[in-house]
């Protein structure tokens, strides 16, 4: 059995094929913490629900393109490929004839591959481009808020979320770390492209005399090992405390003037609003402790520690995934501006510690080798997470930051290495939304909901079926990913999928460029080597490269923009409009938007309190989003084969749950079953059911929205709002829900084998 190396967006690993066609893992042999999500690949790879064949709805192959509410409902048949291709090519020259290329929405949204070169989405863009372009995504689930806020702030979000300081720095210079949505362990693994050698978990337990108080209605956001206390606040208040602190801080002098006079701008507005002189009510300790559940006492005291040393303020990316989502991430910024400590190593602000792997990582920050994508002719976008409102309302107007837009009028929609049926937020919805255009395609490995729901799907490869190269953003390496199987059934590479395209579109040249995948692989290695030799490093060429299995990356010089900014803001300025850190916004104050006021406020929710318990729909300890979700480690959490929903002991004792059971969650938007776990680890009032259990509906009209989820897709409660205006952002992180037992007989599951197939 020879173990070849390869790579994940959970780590680096080796794999093998035995005698018997099973893969075998096995971490990097550098890897300190390998990440327990490596369990999920070997199951995953032949599972029932891989997409053997390219396969047609039924109603889409006899009746032809057009709006079909079938979508998700109806068999597919399978067909040859040489079928697939020219009917799907027939059908994009259709659309981009009769309406136009921006008729085309180009989704590709996900995490499709660790691979640099069979980086599906930008493979699809490339091609799309060459055939006269698409209406494309802007920013991502993950930061989409942040992305837009962050630039009228500091002027570049990159300031924050690509320059976070170490946790060594950490470590040798920070008292208190304050951590608004904790530092949770579980995310600790993950980065886009992976990393060799994961290291933040045991900086964050060996943090030495650094303390840590973590703001979270969960303990599980308390990072395993660190000496750290917990303020179990009530959800989406955090603004709430962070605007208390801010008036300690304030009324007793404790606040930095020098440096908000020197580096910022708007700090005499934003003590206003702290004092109430413009609505009257003073943002007191008093005030904040019925609204965020910390005792007013609590606040004064955590005020106080955080004046008294070095502290860093840090925002956890769940928190602007709310409605509002801007408010935390500024007022965030404003308490550490008020500290005087940003730009201070291990002091001011952090934005996505304990959120991704890399934050706080030590790795090179440099750039790696991609797949060119071109210029896209279409200037139409949406934000990402708006893609049901395009699709069920082309032609209606919006707000996004500063700017009114119009949806497009999509007709065919092409989806690859992404799940919209995992990222999305109120599903019912959505499967309204995907039954509008003519045409859905979907390029993927396993029959996932999005698969479901196509009327076209073409079978990929996954990373272990082909050649790439591996490596994430602060990776300590860059990783040659050999083939280790062959490819199962008929998948083919995204690569040669859209290089049948092209060549019935009359691109194949100019996408191609005359290069095999192997030959992209050297060239793209030899382009960005040449430019590391520039700089004056040593690396290996690309077969020395490609037998070695990796190469590890060279240190590379980094600055701290917001530390050369604090040492001097006249040569340094940032790219805001004063140069300077804006706590309050002329420019975001004139766009008029009620739910993004010009400097950080607190604003009542907007959506109906659908339920008496708060669900908090987080990223899951067990896979990737949804990626591995039929893997053994995933299917090992489940209760009864479904999601595990945590829930605390007065809540269940007062529904009569116990630890097992099955129950029903249900709102207004809709409901789905999932497993009880009984625990002291969330606040009372709150239940915890994490993202990315395969959407699995079954039929029915006496449920909210129609449907029942019986697998435990907590997205089928979360409403499909934006954060605000301004960014258009995912608001998918919290919801009202009620839960009470199941009774009555268990649906089977059906997300775990393939949909209906037949022959033509």
């Amino acid at each position: 059995m020879t173990w070849l190396p390869t790579s994940s967006h959970w780590g680096a690993y080796r794999a093998a094929a035995g005698p018997d066609g099973a893969v075998r893992v096995a971490p990097h042999p550098d890897d300190p913490a390998p990440s327990v999500l490596l369990g999920n690949i070997a199951g995953s790879v032949h599972h029932p629900t891989r997409v053997t064949s390219p396969a047609v709805r039924r109603g889409w192959l006899e009746g032809g393109p057009g709006p079909s509410d079938a979508r998700g409902r109806e068999e597919f048949v399978e067909v040859p490929w040489d079928t697939a291709l020219d009917l799907v090519a027939a059908e994009l020259d259709r659309v981009r004839r009769e309406h136009g290329n921006e008729a085309i929405f180009g989704g590709s949204y996900g995490w499709g591959s660790a691979g640099r070169f069979h980086h599906v989405q930008s493979q699809l863009h490339r091609f799309l481009n060459l055939i006269g372009g698409y209406t494309a995504s802007r920013n991502t689930y993950s930061t989409g808020t942040s992305t837009v806020l962050l630039p009228h702030l500091i002027g570049n979000a990159d300031a924050v979320l690509r320059h976070a300081d170490s946790w060594q720095t950490l470590r040798e210079h920070t008292d208190l770390v304050v951590a608004f949505g904790g530092l949770p362990s579980k995310n600790l693994s993950v980065t886009p492209g992976g990393l060799t050698r994961h290291g933040s978990a045991a900086a964050v337990r060996d943090l030495g005399g650094t303390e840590i108080a973590v703001v979270s209605p969960l303990a599980d956001d308390i990072p395993a090992g660190s000496k750290a206390r917990w303020y179990p606040i009530v959800p989406g208040t955090d603004v709430a405390l962070q605007l208390a602190l801010a008036h300690v801080l304030l009324t007793e002098g404790r606040h930095d003037q020098e440096f908000l006079d020197r580096c910022c701008t708007g700090s005499d507005v934003f003590a206003e609003y702290l004092l109430g002189e413009r609505d009257g009510t003073a943002k007191s300790p008093e005030w904040a402790e019925p609204r965020c559940g910390v005792p007013a006492d609590d606040i004064r005291d955590l005020a106080r520690r955080m004046a008294g040393g070095r502290t860093l303020v840090s925002v956890s990316w769940s928190l602007q995934r709310t409605e509002h989502g801007e408010q935390p991430v500024w007022a965030g910024l404003a308490l550490a501006a008020m500290l005087g400590q940003i730009g201070l190593p291990g002091g001011g602000f952090g934005h996505g510690y304990g959120s991704m792997a890399e934050v706080g990582d030590t790795g090179p920050l440099l750039e790696l080798p991609s797949l060119p994508q071109g210029r896209n002719p279409v200037s139409t976008f949406i934000p990402v997470a708006r893609v049901a409102d395009m699709l069920l309302h082309p032609g209606r107007s919006y707000d996004y930051d500063g700017r009114r837009l119009t949806y497009p009028d999509i007709r065919l929609v092409y989806w690859a290495g992404g799940n919209p049926f995992h990222h999305h937020q109120d599903l019912n919805r959505l499967r309204r939304a995907f039954g509008r255009p003519d045409t859905v395609v979907v390029q993927e490995t396993h029959w996932t909901a999005t698969a479901r729901h196509a009327d076209m799907v073409l079978p990929a490869t996954t990373t272990l079926e082909r050649e790439d190269l591996g490596g994430g953003r602060r990776d300590s390496h860059l990783i040659a990913m050999h083939r280790v199987l062959d490819p199962v059934g008929e998948a083919r590479d995204d690569y040669d999928i859209l290089t049948g395209l092209a060549r019935r579109l009359g691109v194949e040249a100019a996408f191609t460029e005359g290069r095999t995948p192997r030959q992209w692989l050297v060239h793209l290695y030899e382009r960005w080597r040449a430019d590391l030799v520039s700089q004056g490093h040593d690396l290996p060429g690309f077969e020395e490269f490609w037998a070695a299995g990796e190469v590890e990356l060279p240190t590379v010089p980094e600055r701290s923009p917001l530390a050369e900014f604090r040492a001097d803001p006249q040569a340094h300025p940032l790219g805001t409009p004063s140069g300077r850190i804006e706590l309050f916004s002329a420019t975001i104050d004139s766009f008029g938007y009620p739910d993004c006021p010009g400097h950080p406020a607190w604003l009542p929710p907007r959506q109906p309190r659908r339920g008496p318990l708060h669900l908090i729909a987080n990223q899951p300890a067990t896979r990737l989003h949804g990626q591995g979700d039929v893997g053994e480690v995933s299917r090992s959490s489940k209760v009864a084969q479904r999601e595990p929903i945590r829930i605390h002991p007065d809540d269940a004792a007062a529904r009569g749950i116990a630890d097992g059971d099955i129950v029903r969650v249900f709102n207004d938007l809709g409901a789905c079953l999932a497993g009880a776990r009984v625990t002291e680890n969330v606040r009372p009032g709150v239940v915890v059911l994490a993202t990315g259990a395969w959407f699995d509906p079954l039929t029915d009209p006496e449920q909210p929205g129609g449907a029942l989820c019986v697998h435990g897709n907590p997205n089928v409660l979360t409403a499909d709002v934006p954060s605000s205006r301004l960014s258009q952002g995912c608001a998918g992180q919290h919801g009202y829900v009620d839960v009470e037992r199941h009774t009555g007989p268990l649906p089977p599951l059906t997300c775990t084998t393939p949909p209906p197939l037949r022959e033509p």
